[in-house]
């Protein structure tokens, strides 16, 4: 039997391919963030659907805000 404790069944918000945070510079939009994280603009909409629970709009983001962004896929 392992000393380990079992941490099988915790329910947590991160993992190991946690999402990075990226603070919003002025001028940043989704597509720009996409670029320079995916090296694809077209990549936005997987930052939009990671911060639904923040973003309401995909063109209404603004300096300072914290978005998450999902790991590569």
């Amino acid at each position: 039997m392992s000393d380990m404790p079992d941490f099988s069944n915790v329910q947590s918000g991160s993992s190991s391919t946690a999402d990075k945070v990226y603070e919003v510079k002025p001028g940043d939009s989704l597509s720009k963030i996409a670029k320079r994280e995916y090296g694809d603009a077209d990549q936005w909409p997987r930052i939009f659907e990671a911060n639904k629970d923040t973003l309401k709009d995909p063109n209404k983001i603004f300096p300072g805000q914290k978005l998450k962004i999902p790991p590569k896929a």
